[in-house]
């Protein structure tokens, strides 16, 4: 994990122990944005990672309907779309 990485990784650990107690876990998407976000920098790096965990918290509003929304995989650990056939 990158420096960059760890230090927003950093920041929504310290929002978890400190803002998220007082406001109450309200989010309508499982998992959690913070959970999620979490996810997103640990398989995707920072910007990815946080693009994506920015995209999230957007969407966590009272229009969207939420549910289950996992992080996508890493595009490292996606097989090939093309695959060549060995030959012999």
């Amino acid at each position: 994990m990158t420096p960059a990485a760890r230090a927003l990784r950093g920041a929504v650990i310290a929002y978890q122990w400190t803002l998220r107690p007082v406001i109450g876990a309200q989010c309508r998407f499982h998992p959690s944005c913070s959970h999620y976000a979490l996810e997103a920098l640990q398989r995707h790096g920072a910007l990815r990672g946080g693009w994506l965990a920015t995209r999230r918290i957007l969407r966590c509003n009272p229009w969207h309907p939420g549910g289950e929304d996992p992080v996508p995989p890493s595009r490292a650990a996606a097989p090939p779309a093309f695959q060549p056939v060995p030959k012999g």
